[in-house]
């Protein structure tokens, strides 16, 4: 079978699934926690912050009256079993003794993030302290931990995630000279987040799908993509560096809507020639979309520009790297004339019913 008939079946099929599935379309997940930690003699002190969709995963019930929101009052009152679903997890070792861990308080912080602050004594001030993240395996797949730790005048940060679980934290005389901070490594890890947010986003990726999916001039393609990457790097920054942002109650669903308008708007258009003017306005919408990783787990805004440049910049070479593979191929099938006449057709109906499917999942799931 000829590369461009299995391209369109298989593209058939993969639309399939998501509109039988849509729950995996809804793919926005975070992924990301932090941890901020602080070793002062035989006491660390771990304050971590993660999605509320993440920590609901730590704690069955969370949401004790099933309204779809989780309150202060909820949190406080599932206290107790956040400690012991996340204090045995967080394994803190001086040496080969086990810090014993316990929660302190557990609140909500701004967007959606909740944190839990967690208290561990170790049995004397010592040598050093490893920290090792179990809670990766509890959560959703892929998570990734930005842990920053504090003793005396050394302040470290690291990214835990897989196998990479573990840090070493050495106690430092606070009297002693300053010592330079080791460099940040979670540059890299805001940039891989970007990364799995675009090609983990189907709603974005179907969207991009549907513009390319008519065809055009390379140029005009171009000018559809720039207009919506720059778009989306506007509202993106607008959100993180909390300046405006709507509710996800308003962005996700318009995020689908947008979706099934290019689906729809496919019957009607020979080429991408002046596409552009739609694609630039709906990239405002999936921008704030973009944001909501972010603002999930309350970047500490002496790092939101380096978190806002990382994720930006992973967010453009995942869609650069997803257009790169699906580009050519859509191309090449449309020099075949029963692709160009029922395939772009066909397709681009599902494109716009997955929308469908998807705009009253989430307005049901609200």
């Amino acid at each position: 079978m000829h590369k461009t008939i299995r391209f369109f079946w298989y593209a058939c099929f993969a639309i399939f699934l998501c509109a039988f599935f849509p729950s995996a379309a809804l793919a926005h997940q975070a992924g990301l926690s932090r941890g901020e930690y602080r070793l002062d003699g035989a006491m660390l002190t771990a304050e971590l912050v993660f999605a509320r969709v993440d920590a609901a995963l730590l704690v069955r019930g969370l949401d004790d009256d099933g309204d779809g929101a989780i309150s202060a009052v909820e949190v406080q009152g599932a206290r107790t079993a956040f400690g012991k679903a996340v204090a045995p997890r967080l394994v803190v070792r001086a040496g080969k003794d086990e810090c014993m861990g316990n929660i302190d308080d557990a609140f909500l912080v701004e967007e959606d993030g909740l944190s839990l602050r967690l208290l561990y004594l170790c049995p004397a001030p010592p040598a050093s302290v490893r920290v090792r993240f179990d809670l990766v395996d509890d959560l959703s797949f892929g998570h990734r931990h930005i842990a920053r730790a504090e003793s005396g005048n050394v302040v470290i940060e690291e990214v835990l995630f897989g196998a990479q679980r573990e840090m070493e934290i050495q106690p430092v005389e606070r009297s002693g000279a300053a010592v330079k901070p080791t460099q940040s490594t979670s540059f890299g890890a805001f940039f891989w987040m970007g990364i799995e947010h675009i090609l983990l986003g189907y709603d974005h990726l179907v969207f991009l799908f549907g513009l390319v999916l008519v065809g055009g001039r390379w140029r005009s393609l171009l000018l559809v993509v720039t207009a919506f990457t720059l778009a989306h790097s506007i509202t993106l920054g607008l959100a993180v560096l909390g300046v405006w942002a709507p509710s996800p109650r308003i962005v996700e669903p318009l995020i689908a809507l947008s979706v099934a308008y290019v689906g729809v708007e496919n019957q009607f258009v020979k080429d991408a020639d002046k596409r552009w003017r739609i694609t630039f306005p709906f990239g405002l919408i999936h921008g704030f979309g973009f944001a909501g990783a972010l603002g999930e787990i309350s970047v500490p805004r002496a790092d939101v520009p380096k978190a806002l440049v990382a994720f930006n910049l992973g967010v453009e070479a995942g869609q650069l790297a997803a257009l790169a593979v699906v580009l050519p191929l859509v191309l090449a099938a449309r020099k075949r004339e029963w692709f160009e006449k029922r395939g772009v057709r066909f397709l681009s109906w599902a494109i716009a019913g997955l929308g469908i499917v998807w705009f009253l999942t989430r307005i049901v799931g609200e």
